[in-house]
């Protein structure tokens, strides 16, 4: 009879097993696609390659392939996510405030909130430069000439309503112009607009400070501030605060899982991706990448998210990018 009993339970457990073929029993049986919202060298795309190198240099993942999909903002890509991610315990998205903010300007029907955070990764500065041979040398000759004639003052950066368009509209802002009538032209990829800074298409230009770092280094390009509220080692950029503009904006990105993914399936995510990123392989990406580490776990970035999309909605209403 105690035999009988043993086998019966073993029997239970396997063909529970089987009926749920689809849940990894570990992190480091997941065969994952990490989903991109934008298009090749923006900051979504070194993120999720980055992860993608992570993941596999630790273990805590079998595979792990990166698809770009961009467009407005990140919205195109992450209604795409929902659609397909519905359930799925090997699909990821990187996403940050710039689709917080495209998503409300857009007036999207797809927000952040119809996913399932895992981790906040990084949140970086701002950077705004011009190009070398600009006659701009200062932030202060950049708002002198946004006053003179905001119209012709010609900004580059990612997607409409994202963390580049914000900053772009404050400085603006800050130099007495109407934001409104700010001359922004967004790329989904932040060689695009690398590109358009290069070619001396711009007066300046804003991208993540990791993304444009060679070409400040190289000399290329000049960079004038930093929107991180306090200086960071390695940047002779000052931030903006310390130049005496209240402004301050944190680039942050996180990982996401997609709507409904629950149980051992939400955990093996969880697993893989916390442990990744408390690794010396991920300190390692970050300090060449130059990112800085923001990380928080699940449920700590779920309120973060909540919290800062009242802020940033407050912040694009103020200066005309939302209702």
């Amino acid at each position: 009879m105690r035999n009988f009993m043993k086998y019966g339970l073993m029997a239970a457990m396997v063909g529970s097993a089987l009926s749920f073929g689809s849940v990894p029993a570990t992190a480091q049986e997941l065969e994952l696609t990490i989903t991109a919202p934008a298009g090749a060298g923006g900051g979504w795309d070194a993120a999720s390659r980055s992860l993608q190198e992570a993941l596999m240099a630790t273990g805590n993942a079998k595979s792990v392939q990166v698809v770009n999909v961009p467009g407005a903002g990140g919205t195109v890509g992450l209604a795409q996510f929902i659609g397909t991610a519905k359930g799925s315990p090997n699909q990821l998205l990187v996403a940050g405030i710039t689709l917080v903010g495209a998503s409300i300007s857009n007036k999207s029907p797809v927000d952040l909130t119809q996913v399932i955070p895992l981790a906040r990764l990084t949140g970086d500065p701002l950077v705004i430069v011009v190009p070398k041979d600009s006659p701009i040398q200062t932030i202060d000759d950049l708002l002198a000439t946004i006053k003179t004639n905001v119209a012709k003052t010609i900004w580059v950066g990612g997607s409409a309503g994202g963390a580049d368009h914000i900053l772009a509209a404050l400085v603006t802002k800050a130099a007495g112009a109407d934001p409104a009538k700010i001359n922004y032209v967004a790329y989904s990829g932040g060689g695009e607009s690398l590109a358009a800074m290069l070619g001396g298409q711009a007066t300046a230009g804003v991208s993540g400070y990791g993304e444009w770092e060679g070409q400040i280094k190289s000399g290329d390009l000049r960079a004038l501030a930093i929107s991180y509220p306090e200086p960071i080692e390695g940047i002779e950029a000052k931030p903006l605060k310390a130049q005496g503009l209240d402004i301050e904006l944190v680039n942050w990105r996180g990982i996401f899982a997609g709507p409904d993914v629950q149980g051992a399936d939400l955990e093996a995510l969880k697993v893989a991706v916390d442990k990744t990123v408390k690794s010396e392989q991920w300190q390692a990406i970050l300090k060449t990448r130059g990112w800085s580490d923001y990380y928080a776990p699940s449920d700590e970035f779920k309120t973060f998210i909540a919290s800062e999309t009242d802020r940033v909605r407050t912040i694009l209403s103020s200066i005309g990018l939302a209702d």
